[in-house]
């Protein structure tokens, strides 16, 4: 019978890929500790396992001498036979549930091993199991990952990576960006129940997730010709995007947009009609700030790079649309950019104006094909209200009356 255990032990270790050595020296320390409750062992007890014939044996350890004054610990035992009658039943049960910890556990090495290296790729799996707080995903057989989408206020030590509003169903493809992979072999637990769930985490409210799906649809952003430079999103509501081209023929942003908006439109898609607005990166912090605000038209930008500070100044019909719903566009443009951002308006900026130091006009800011007004500041700080001729800054009066000042009258076209 013990020889029969033997052959079954060595069949299992071949099948599963464990070392037999390994697996006997574990059956060994937790049968140990087994019969020293079992026995009521005071000082516990050691068991060996015979290589050849799958024998058990239990030794009780019995301290021989006198127990160390300072610690109270005995540094010699004797060891005396107490092996019980049915000790190959028991050796049996252990080895059964020895056996599936050290499966459980080499499976998950290896999977630590392969997508610990994999931290920041995208990866496409299917919903196997939902719950209000986490989403499993199975991205191959036997290999699955955890999107955490715990509440907060709850379980503020733990990970919300799902957007607002976002819900998924059994067997829904989504794709996911890992952000972390858990180490079996750590001694404590990172966070509750470890070592029940996934050992890889995944997210889709991080911004890299937007670099990847651009990587994916734009074979131009792919190749490295386009360079995806800042990325500032509110998962599940809205996301800019900054590009820049490293070939002066191609439009990096028409590029990402697609064919009639169809790159962007599958980026969308998958984003679940999450907003994604496109802007050309400039090295110019001040073109940089107003391609930031768009869709909003920009008059001025003023730049205080000592600060990172940035004034901009738009016309009054664009106010609202500069700084978005609850301040959402002139939030994301400021995470885009890296500067702070302080928006007015034309009418209320004349202050600003009579002190301008460092002035971008509107014609270096939007498209010279766009109309825009005459750039004639009187010394009072208002500014003329007549459009500016084509190809020229100023309009038809003040191209030629540079001296002349600008009526106090808003009205007045001089």
């Amino acid at each position: 019978m013990a020889s029969e255990m033997m052959e079954a032990l060595e069949l299992l270790c071949q099948e599963k890929h464990i070392d037999q050595l390994y697996l006997i020296d574990r059956l060994e320390q937790s049968l140990a500790k087994s019969y020293t409750d079992v026995l009521h062992l005071p000082f516990g007890a050691r068991v060996t396992i015979d290589r050849q014939t799958g024998r058990v044996y239990v030794y009780e350890l019995v301290p021989r001498g006198e127990e160390d004054p300072e610690t109270g610990e005995y540094a010699e035992f004797d060891e005396v036979d107490v092996t019980p009658p049915d000790t190959s039943r028991i050796a049996a049960q252990h080895a059964k549930a020895e056996i599936k910890a050290i499966v459980r556990n080499a499976a998950r090495v290896q999977i630590y091993e392969e997508f610990s290296q994999r931290v920041g790729d995208i990866i496409t799996g299917t919903v196997l199991q939902s719950t209000p707080d986490f989403t499993i995903i199975k991205i191959r057989e036997g290999v699955e990952a955890e999107l955490p989408h715990f509440d907060q206020r709850r379980y503020p030590e733990e990970r919300n990576e799902r957007p607002a509003g976002e819900r998924y169903s059994h067997n829904q493809r989504i794709r996911a960006i890992i952000i972390d992979v858990r180490d079996p072999n750590a001694t404590q637990p990172a966070v509750r129940g470890e070592r029940q769930r996934p050992p890889i985490v995944v997210s889709r409210t991080h911004p890299d997730l937007l670099r990847r799906l651009f990587e994916l649809e734009v074979p131009e952003v792919y190749d490295g010709i386009v360079e995806v430079r800042s990325i500032a999103r509110e998962p599940g509501v809205r996301s800019k995007v900054a590009v820049s081209s490293n070939d002066p023929h191609l439009d990096p942003v028409g590029a990402c947009v697609g064919p009639k908006g169809s790159r962007v439109r599958t980026v969308v898609s998958e984003l679940r009609g999450e907003r994604v607005d496109v802007v050309l990166w400039s090295d110019d912090p001040a073109r940089r700030v107003a391609a930031a605000l768009s869709p909003a038209r920009v008059s001025r930008v003023i730049i205080d790079e000592e600060n990172s500070y940035a004034t901009v100044i738009v016309p009054d019909d664009q106010l609202s649309l500069a700084i978005g719903k609850e301040g959402q566009n002139a939030r994301l443009a400021a995470r885009l950019t890296g500067l702070h951002i302080d928006i007015k308006n034309e009418s209320l900026a004349a202050g600003v104006l009579r002190d301008l130091s460092h002035v971008v006009a509107e014609d270096d800011l939007v498209d010279d094909g766009e109309s825009h007004r005459c750039e004639y500041v009187g010394e009072n700080g208002i500014q003329c209200r007549n459009m500016a001729r084509p190809g020229s800054r100023f309009c038809g009066v003040h191209e030629q009356m540079s001296g002349v000042e600008v009526s106090d009258d808003p009205d007045s076209l001089i």
